[in-house]
């Protein structure tokens, strides 16, 4: 399991030749609450973001991620969800399918085998989570994402 505040500015290298193309930027997220893949930020001055389809990620290391070709890098649609990019999940609030408000959200942990979500770290707040921690809240059903919250069946 890996949250996306790990992998954010990791260099991206092609398998192959070595080459650093870009540094991961965020994740791209289908309706059904699945990774689509990994945004790369690529370029010094002017930088252009490209898709990088999850099944296309040779592995996710603690220092690096690694592609096997260029060649796979796609162009950013409009209909993408993004975590933390213009239509942000991060900072929405996480309700429960039974009405219960779990806090905002902050982080996503998902499996890098799969590329299934598998849990949501919640916000109380800045002071609540200096004193408390933020909670972890684990789920195994796709999440529905609204305009305003993002609603979650939470496991007992």
């Amino acid at each position: 399991m890996r949250t996306l505040s790990l992998l954010k500015g990791l260099p991206v290298y092609v398998k192959s030749t070595g080459e650093k193309i870009g540094t991961v930027f965020d994740l791209c997220l289908a309706e059904q609450g699945r990774v689509e893949g990994l945004i790369l930020r690529k370029g010094a001055l002017i930088k252009k973001s490209f898709l990088i389809p999850f099944e296309e990620v040779s592995s996710f290391g603690a220092d690096g991620v690694m592609i096997e070709e260029t060649t796979i890098l796609q162009p950013l649609q409009e209909t993408y969800q993004f975590f933390e990019g213009k239509e942000r999940l991060v900072g929405k609030p996480l309700v429960s399918s039974t009405g219960e408000s779990l806090g905002i959200l902050a982080d996503v942990y998902f499996q890098e085998e799969l590329g299934t979500i598998v849990g949501y770290e919640c916000s109380d707040g800045f002071f609540a989570d200096i004193t408390e921690g933020k909670r972890v809240v684990k789920t195994d059903e796709p999440p529905t994402i609204g305009k305003d919250a993002i609603i979650v069946n939470i496991q007992p």
